[in-house]
């Protein structure tokens, strides 16, 4: 063995190296032969390449965290359903997955902000549609029946607002698929949503409770 083969080998690796070798193991002083400073050689840099190896997994794992937390929090954020209002499509306690759009199509499932709170409405009429529906819950967008198989039980519900209504630019009507309970866009509380308060679009269903 020559110089060249410890050359990788940093000072205090070498300064162990030769104290392990030099000592047995009552700590006498002994010659090492080559055949030792080999397997010692093999020793130390097996466990430089281990902890470089423990390095870069936990500097990948890091990454990849930040981007799983920076990707749920500008693109697609994941929520909890809280209350009853879109049942049967969406109960208590599922987890969704949304992403973070402003283009919507009639019958989306959208989550939107209100006073702090994340609440989930379905799409029912986009910027431009005239909304009206009568005393037994029906609903007409531009004055044609919309067919509803997601609302199971059809009713006008807590509404204070005057129909036929249009839908102001940049904003959605929305309703729950619980009319009876849901409060929605059919309250003035609420009104046409503007989308600079809408979270995203339901993607899909990550969980079921």
């Amino acid at each position: 063995m020559d110089k060249k083969d410890l050359s990788d080998l940093k000072r205090e690796e070498l300064v162990d190296l030769v104290y392990d070798l030099m000592t047995d193991e009552d700590g006498k002083a002994e010659k090492p032969s080559v055949e030792q400073v080999k397997n010692e050689k093999q020793r130390i840099t097996g466990r430089k390449r281990y902890l470089r190896m423990l390095r870069n997994t936990f500097a990948v794992l890091i990454v990849v965290a930040a981007v799983a937390i920076l990707i749920s929090t500008l693109l697609m954020p994941v929520i909890q359903v809280s209350g009853d209002s879109m049942e049967p499509a969406l109960n208590n306690g599922d987890v969704l997955l949304l992403i973070r759009t402003k283009s919507f199509e009639s019958g989306d499932l959208c989550c939107i902000s209100w006073q702090n709170k994340m609440l989930l409405k379905r799409v029912i009429g986009l910027a431009g549609d005239e909304i009206n529906m009568d005393s037994e819950g029906n609903v007409f967008v531009n004055g044609k029946l919309l067919d509803e198989p997601y609302a199971v039980d059809k009713s006008l519900g807590e509404c204070d607002v005057k129909f036929p209504l249009t839908v102001p630019p940049d904003s959605i009507f929305v309703l729950g698929d619980k009319r009876e309970t849901s409060v929605d866009s059919r309250s003035t509380a609420i009104g046409c949503v503007d989308k600079e308060q809408i979270v995203g679009r339901v993607l899909f269903k990550i969980w079921s409770a």
